[in-house]
């Protein structure tokens, strides 16, 4: 079946994202898609956008930009602004509304078969002056050809995903109240650490992102900062406790007992690098970081440093 998709342009709007008050960093390529991420965020999120659908054939819609004044906003033939979207159609420049329908073989020998040529079966509907329906009461019909088409600014709005960040566990083994001048394990939960993609797609087009952790830096809390490459490894029992984690570990040299309610609060960033690519083009949103923090209590222990 032919979609309105299938006979339009694809041009790039990015979706502005519903966390308010956040603010937001924008890399895209014009013609394709591309991601909107927010910034300063503890667990960000990014708007994945994709071109979608616009103006067919250089007929009424003032340049594919939705209206004789071409601002983006949806207009009947006399040049009156109108919803770009109703009952789940989309406003085309005729006034009507257009919804694609999917219709069983049956369905179409019913309606007198399949005509020949491009086109595709729409429920149409168009609204008097009142708000009532005065067409689209018969059901399905075939529009030859593509139907008139709705501004593409709004259309892109709709084709986006999001996609987020995890929420970041650390795991400080072995479990429990740390020893002065024993190893510590550093480690991050699974999921904390694992690549997240979404995807938005329109009928031929498709974007996208991908989010990959490149780094974790630890503030210990003892004014020691520790950067790692990786997640760390998890400790497991019957380690020996003298022993240091293979990738990612701390040894404190002093007690938190002059610290503030005698704990030292740990903290954990991860940067993230996110990529995106569809249409035969791509972009980076370098940089994001997700944060998460814990409390310990480290104890001085003769036990430990004696021979």
């Amino acid at each position: 079946m032919l979609t309105i998709a299938r006979r339009i342009a694809v041009v790039v709007i990015l979706a502005a994202t519903a966390m308010v008050s956040v603010p937001l960093a924008a890399y895209a390529d014009s013609g394709t898609g591309g991601v909107q991420c927010s910034t300063g965020d503890a667990r960000p999120e990014c708007n994945v956008g994709v071109g979608t659908p616009g103006r067919p054939n250089g007929g009424g819609n003032g340049g594919g930009t939705g209206g004789p004044g071409g601002d983006g906003k949806c207009r009947d033939p006399k040049g009156k602004e109108i919803p770009c979207e109703r009952d789940g159609g989309w406003a085309g420049s005729d006034g009507c509304y257009y919804k694609p329908v999917d219709l069983s073989p049956t369905m179409i020998e019913n309606l007198g078969g399949q005509p020949a040529g491009e086109g595709g079966w729409y429920q149409k509907v168009c609204y008097g002056e009142d708000g009532q329906a005065t067409t689209g009461f018969g059901g399905p019909e075939w529009i030859a050809g593509a139907p008139p088409a709705v501004s593409p600014e709004v259309l892109a709005r709709q084709a986006r995903a999001k996609l987020r960040l995890p929420e970041l566990v650390i795991r400080m083994n072995p479990p429990g109240d740390q020893l002065v001048n024993l190893p510590i394990w550093l480690a991050l939960g699974p999921a904390s650490w694992k690549s997240q993609s979404a995807t938005a797609t329109v009928p031929g087009v498709s974007v996208t992102a991908t989010a990959r952790p490149v780094k974790v830096v630890w503030l210990m809390g003892d004014s020691t900062t520790r950067t790692c490459r990786g997640p760390g490894t998890a400790w497991k029992p019957g380690t020996n406790p003298k022993a240091a984690s293979p990738d990612c570990g701390h040894v404190y040299r002093r007690s938190s007992a002059g610290a503030a309610r005698g704990v030292y609060t740990v903290s954990a960033t991860v940067t993230w690098e996110v990529t995106w690519a569809g249409a035969g083009q791509s972009g980076t949103v370098p940089g994001l970081e997700t944060t998460g923090q814990v409390q310990t209590r480290v104890q001085e222990s003769q036990a430990v440093i004696s021979r």
